[in-house]
């Protein structure tokens, strides 16, 4: 049986631990990812203290840092693939822009009648295709890079990729942390590790959570720079299927406001949008959802309700 976890915030209320020592899942070391805490990465005196067992950080920050440094030519390949996502982003965010204004007019529209309607549903729709067709984008210029380079990976990374999948599969679990997601998300991937997570039991929380979903999407109501619209960022690796976790939703999505709580699950639909607070968890096993503490999902109807277990 492979678990899979995924926790809220641990900066101030730590549950980490404690969800270690419940799984059953043996004494050994467990392998931690802090990749997304960049020039921090590795920093895991607290986390240890909590763990309670030996740890082997991965260092896939430091680690691609040096294939960089060691092959200019992959690494500038790299970062052309970076630009093009870049622009990619900029050009989707000013179609979005048009997109949620043109919906936020028809919501504010008087009346309920069935041409109203008709409109409002067609403008979500267009939403969403606008979504589905920008993730297909991005997964195109991936892919291209992957063909690209496949044939004349340097040598160094593919032997950092043999020790890491090495130390994944003599690893109790692997533990990954928050922090920038998509430079968290861009290591994973770089170091190929999607197949041996797959066969590991995994706690995520925060940033490491969203990583591992099947969407990436930034959100945030109340920015302090921007438009304040939630976008999708990019493809994630996919482990935890069919939700969309949502850390520190209570302090960046208006909760209080069934219309946009609505519109929010509407638009994400069929993934279920499940909040991600200080102590929550959410476990699978084997892909069946056994433990599900203080997550909320959003609803089409606007509302919070509480996630359970099956």
């Amino acid at each position: 049986m492979i678990s899979r976890t995924m926790l809220g915030p641990q900066r101030t209320v730590t549950t980490v631990g404690s969800v270690l020592s419940r799984l059953d899942i043996g004494s050994g070391p467990v392998c931690t990812i802090t990749a997304g805490w960049q020039e921090r990465e590795g920093e895991l005196e607290e986390l240890q203290r909590h763990v309670n067992r030996p740890t082997r950080e991965l260092s896939l920050y430091h680690r691609a840092e040096e294939v960089f440094s060691r092959n200019p030519d992959f690494r500038d390949a790299y970062h052309r693939r970076q630009k093009t996502l870049k622009e990619l982003q900029r050009l989707y965010r000013r179609r979005l822009a048009h997109a949620i204004a043109a919906l936020e007019e028809l919501m504010r529209e008087r009346g309920n009648d069935m041409l109203i309607q008709n409109e409002r549903r067609a403008a979500l729709r267009a939403l969403r295709t606008l979504d589905r067709q920008h993730l297909r984008r991005i997964d195109h210029i991936h892919a291209a890079f992957v063909q690209s380079q496949e044939t004349m990976l340097p040598a160094d990374l593919m032997a950092h990729r043999k020790e890491i999948a090495g130390l994944v599969a003599d690893s109790s679990a692997v533990l990954i942390a928050g922090g920038h997601v998509e430079l968290l998300l861009n290591r994973l991937r770089l170091f190929d590790l999607a197949t041996g997570l797959k066969a590991r039991p995994v706690i995520a929380w925060s940033a490491g959570a969203m990583a591992l979903s099947e969407r990436i999407v930034l959100f945030h109501d109340n920015p302090p720079q921007g438009a304040g619209i939630a976008e999708v960022a990019d493809r994630g690796l996919g482990l935890f299927s069919g939700v969309l976790p949502l850390p520190h939703a209570g302090k960046r999505l208006r909760l209080h406001d069934s219309e946009r709580v609505s519109l929010f699950a509407r638009r994400f639909a069929p993934a279920r949008c499940s909040t991600l607070e200080d102590g929550t968890a959410l476990t699978w096993i084997d892909d069946r959802l056994t433990d599900a503490v203080s997550a909320f999902r959003l609803t089409r109807s606007g509302a919070l309700r509480p996630v359970k277990a099956a």
